[in-house]
Parts: C-alpha cells; structure tokens; sequence
C-alpha cells in the first residue's frame, strides 16, 4: 500500500525545513587542500617576496630566474583565470599568466593591483596560509551548486535506506528513453512536457516510479512555474499503466508560493516532503 498523506495542506507545509545544510556544504576542504597543491611550487617561490624591502626588483629577479611562479599570481587576486583583463587609460590590457610574455610588464600590474603592498607590508604570516584563505573564501561561491546536490543526496539516502539498491531496482539522472528499454514503458505521453532526466527512478513490483525533487530556501516565479508544470507531467503519467510520477519538495521558499504548492498537493496523487521520508515514504510503495 502507498504511504498514506493524511495531513490537511496546512499542517503538512509546516513540517518544511528552512535547510538541509550537511557539514560539508560550508567549505570542501578537501577540494581547497587540492587547488592550492597545485601552485605548492610557485607559492613556495612567491613567498620569497613577502616581507621584502625591495620588493619589484626582487620580483624582476625572481621571474627571470623561475618564470614559472606567475602562473599563481592570478589566485592570489581571487582570480581563476590564467588572462587577466584591466581597463586604464580608455584602453583594455590583458595580461596572460600562462607564461612570462616580456610584452607584458607584470610587475605594474603587482604594483597597481596593490600585490606588492600587500606582500611587502601587510602580510603577517606565510603566503600558503594566505592562498589558503583565498580558496576557502572562493569555495563558498561553489554553495550554491552543492546545495542543489543536497535535496538529491538525502533523498538517495532515503531511498538506500528503505532497501532499494542502485542500478538494480533504483536509478539516479536517467533519461526517458533508458526507462522505456529498462522496464519496458512506453513514456511517449511525456514527451510532450518532459523529455528531461529524472533525478531517480524506483522499481517496485508493480509500479515505476519517475522522480523529481528539489529544495527551495527562497521564493521566486520559478517556483510556480513548477509546480504548474509537474501538475501536467503527473496526468500524463497516472494515464500510462505502471508508471507513477512522483514529487519530493520542501523548503520555506515555498510559503510565498502556496497557492500554487496547494494546487498541486491537490492534483498530483504522490507529493511529498522531508517529513514523508521520514516517516517511512519509502518503505511502503506498492
């Protein structure tokens, strides 16, 4: 028997969460450790320069004798890229530090980006521990890519959790045509609003479920947008025999979105939330 959803619409969008923030959704430090590794040798080289009284001809020295150092000098602005563009003097330069260029005069830019004060001046500590803060600070813009990993990594703990095993009888990000040769479904009736991936696919005995899940902290039109759309692509699949659409949400960004959240709680039979899986949503598909 399906997990029965017993709760009037107001009460079950109380349960939503404000976040589903894991502790490594603040910083990956594995991945700050490897980017800054890979400049170990040119940031070892630059740290030369720190605390320097006479820091551009040390400088000038130092990329003559190991040219290879500039390749870091773009991380220690924030910047990933190896062309930095200026714009002065109502013309752009753009200086590569892919490889020392002599028409390009790298110790202005250290000068008028104000590396060579900070090097020289206010640098209190060693240049891995600065480069080191600059990758965590550039980490935190990643956010927002892992936060929408998060809602399908908990769902997928969800689903592990109640005995389904991937690739056998649950499948993550596959596309329609995958579906229709694994389980023998004819999904045509989708295609029309829907020839996308589905975040999972469940197999039960005697039904398959496609499912879409996502995670809302703030609102906006896309919310509505939505809900309008998944409302369309749960008719279309209560029409084609064994196939059930399924929708898992939740997040406060829906409460300025409820009518069209309740709209849909309304119109598609297999709507849930966090609390759902919590309380055994999974465990009990037929």
């Amino acid at each position: 028997m399906i997990y029965a959803r017993k709760k009037p619409f107001n009460e079950w969008i109380k349960s939503f969460k404000s976040s589903i923030n894991q502790y490594n959704f603040y910083t990956d430090f594995k991945k700050v450790y490897d980017n800054v590794y890979d400049y170990k040798v040119e940031i070892n080289l630059l740290n030369s320069l720190v605390g320097s009284q006479n820091i551009r001809q040390e400088f000038l020295y130092l990329i003559r004798r190991y040219p290879e150092c500039i390749e870091a000098i773009p991380l220690l602005l924030a910047v990933r890229a190896k062309e930095v563009y200026c714009q002065e003097n109502g013309k752009g330069i753009i200086y590569d530090f892919s490889a020392v260029n002599s028409q390009t005069d790298y110790a202005y830019f250290m000068e008028k980006t104000g590396l060579f004060d900070l090097l020289s001046q206010h640098l209190r500590g060693n240049l891995w521990d600065y480069v080191t803060g600059i990758e965590v600070g550039m980490d935190s813009n990643a956010r927002k890519n892992r936060g929408g990993d998060q809602m399908e990594n908990l769902v997928e703990d969800f689903i592990r959790l109640a005995g389904f095993i991937k690739n056998k009888t649950y499948f993550k990000e596959i596309y329609s045509r995958e579906v229709e040769k694994l389980f023998e479904v004819n999904l045509t009736p989708l295609s029309a609003v829907s020839t996308k991936r589905w975040d999972f696919i469940l197999k039960t005995e005697d039904n398959v479920y496609l499912i879409e899940t996502n995670f809302y902290s703030s609102s906006g039109s896309k919310l509505n947008e939505i809900a309008r759309s998944y409302i369309e692509i749960s008719e279309r699949a209560e029409k084609i025999k064994g196939t059930r659409f399924m929708w898992i949400t939740d997040g406060w960004g829906w409460r300025k979105a409820r009518k069209n959240l309740q709209e849909a709680y309304i119109e598609i039979p297999y709507l849930y939330d966090i609390a759902d899986m919590e309380a055994g949503l999974f465990s009990s598909l037929d």
